[in-house]
């Protein structure tokens, strides 16, 4: 079934609420205060369907000072009905909502002309002329204009038809599950629900969802749509979700679901905005109201390119708390209970860029070139731009990604660990393995061992920069294993050698194994394998799991601690401690080595003959 979300706007009491109940028969106004004072506070929420057409309505408030509540359900329409009383004309609250639809990109519309049973059929036509001209000013795509009387059953069949037969545009589905919440409720034996529209990718019960803004998990325990329990939910459908996992008291209107792994909060983000003018320009540095899908925050907003006002440019909006948004998304910009401006999300990942860079990315982002903004961002991550949070940063598939690094010169793209490298950065890569060589011509050394060292190089980029130094003939390769190209020796012996010796002078309190091989620049799995070749050959012990001991050092040790036994009658951790003033950890694998001896007992912590 396709689903499409439908909004409302309008000014108060022109009659929004009223056409979608004598559509669907639904009571939007059930708040008691709305009962009371005969306007919709909250968002409402209801459905139409016919064949396998599914309308869901997100009816708003239109009162001035409801905008807010507005705003946060606007945000998830396809398509908008404008409502204007044929009587009454444009008023303030429908010339703010029409403002604010075209700041948040919602292009295709329904114009309504509501209360036509009021006026004559010649004057009527005369206001819908001038309600269409006044209109036509947003440049929304107005598929129809439908007068309606709720009192006229034929022009509210009408205006069903009318929507049915919409030709919309599916919402662009992102590359991943979002939903903001715009109503947090429990009930007693389920637990909690959220509402809220689907963004993104489809979702399934006993999926498991993560809050961005409290850092939890959750599960989806049961899903409706419409009152209807559903096993899966996709893009524009209006869901309640049960969670499990996560107290209702946890979760508040505007917290973000998504699935874990794919968002990254900041505190700063980089938009592109435009004023709706009429001395309504963006002030730098000053405070205002940002809107963002069901959320609404406080934060300071600076300019680039003024440090006094702009009606169009970039900016940089800071928070005091994380900001988890996407690139593309649309925000609304408010001075208390003036709306000043919409904006774009360029940026959502805050980066460490000059301001001179900043403003090349934003330039390259607004024009959609990502090529020229993976360029500007390797700048400043000259040890690698990951692609991993392409979802985020470019509202781009790992593919798409992938497809956009692969057309920029002179970097070096892994599509496995999907990360792109400057070619200039194997120079880092080369010098640190050419300094190992010729300080030490035993190296012997594997892309694993490297990695350990150079930890934001990936497995792929080590391997193409060895590979240049083999074509040098610096290096020679072994299976896996790269060593001297001036090495005629036999390195295992020479390194049975080296670790023999090393361990005769490190005597009884010898370095834990991965610490001697990054000393001797070994690769660990050679060295593991030299170790085991020694303890075969009986010259090492290994005492415990991480302490090799060399086979004459051992033997003098068990000498001394039977000679205590001896002296003191017995040798527990304190009287050992006394004579060899070791670490516990040697100690105790000492001790319990002596266990392994026939004529040892152990009692109390004490051994003795």
């Amino acid at each position: 079934m396709s689903s499409y979300i439908i909004g409302t706007c309008g000014h108060i009491d022109h009659g929004k609420t009223s056409i979608i109940k004598a559509m669907n028969g639904f009571e939007g106004d059930t708040l008691k205060e709305e009962k009371e004072r005969g306007i919709t506070i909250d968002l409402s929420f209801s459905n139409i369907s016919q064949g396998d057409k599914n309308i869901a309505f997100i009816d708003v408030p239109g009162h001035e000072k409801l905008v807010k509540n507005m705003i946060s359900g606007a945000f998830g329409f396809d398509s908008v009905m404008i409502v204007v009383s044929a009587t009454e004309g444009i008023k303030p609250q429908t010339v703010e909502h029409l403002e604010i639809l075209k700041l948040l990109g919602v292009k295709d519309a329904v114009l309504v002309i509501s209360k036509k049973d009021l006026l004559s059929e010649a004057l009527l036509q005369s206001k819908m002329i001038e309600i269409q001209a006044f209109v036509a000013k947003y440049k929304f795509n107005i598929q129809a204009v439908v007068p309606v009387s709720i009192y006229d059953e034929s022009s509210i069949e009408t205006l069903k038809e009318r929507l049915f037969s919409l030709e919309l545009k599916n919402k662009e589905e992102q590359n991943f599950f979002r939903l903001y919440i715009d109503r947090t409720f429990s009930i007693k034996g389920k637990g909690s629900i959220v509402t809220g529209t689907v963004l993104g990718k489809e979702i399934s019960v006993d999926d498991k969802l993560f809050v961005c803004d409290s850092n939890k998990t959750c599960k989806i325990k049961n899903m409706q749509v419409h009152e209807q329990d559903v096993e899966r939910v996709k893009i524009s459908n209006r869901v309640a979700l049960n969670l499990t996992n996560v107290d209702a008291k946890e979760l508040k209107k505007g917290f973000l679901l998504s699935k874990k792994g794919y968002l990254r909060g900041f505190k700063e983000i980089d938009i592109s905005f435009a004023s709706l003018g009429e001395n309504r320009q963006l002030t730098h540095n000053k405070n205002y109201s940002i809107y963002i899908g069901s959320k609404r925050f406080e934060a300071k907003v600076t300019l680039f390119g003024s440090t006094e006002a702009l009606e169009e440019g970039f900016a940089t909006i800071k928070a005091s708390n994380d900001i988890f948004s996407i690139y593309g998304e649309k925000l609304i910009i408010r001075d208390g209970n003036r709306t000043i401006a919409g904006a774009t999300v360029l940026n959502p990942v805050s980066d460490p860029l000059r301001k001179s860079q900043k403003l090349q990315l934003l330039n390259a982002l607004e024009e959609r070139d990502f090529p020229k903004g993976y360029v500007i961002l390797l700048e400043a991550h000259k040890k690698g731009l990951g692609l991993v949070s392409s979802a985020q940063r470019f509202a781009l598939s790992h593919e798409e990604a992938l497809n956009e690094a692969k057309t920029l010169e002179n970097c070096f793209v892994d599509e496995k660990e999907l990360i792109i490298y400057p070619v200039l950065t194997q120079k880092i890569i080369i010098d640190t393995v050419r300094a190992i060589y010729e300080k030490n011509p035993y190296a012997l050394l594997s892309v694993s061992s490297l990695k350990l060292r150079l930890p934001w190089a990936s497995a792929s980029f080590i391997e193409a920069s060895l590979q240049q130094l083999l074509e040098e003939r610096l290096l020679v390769k072994e299976q896996n294993l790269y060593k001297s190209a001036n090495v005629t020796e036999d390195l295992s012996v020479v390194l049975e050698k080296r670790i023999l010796e090393r361990l005769l002078k490190e005597d009884i309190a010898p370095t834990a194994p991965y610490n001697m091989y990054d000393d001797l620049d070994l690769d660990r799995k050679s060295g593991d394998d030299i170790l085991k070749s020694l303890c075969s050959k009986k010259e090492v012990v290994r005492v415990e799991h991480n302490l090799f001991v060399h086979a004459q050092s051992l033997s003098k040790m068990i000498l001394e601690m039977k000679n205590i036994i001896k002296e003191e009658a017995y040798i527990d951790i304190k009287n050992f401690k006394e004579k060899f003033p070791l670490s516990r950890k040697y100690l105790i694998a000492y001790l319990d080595y002596l266990d392994k001896f026939s004529e040892i007992k152990k009692e109390n912590g004490k051994r003795f003959f």
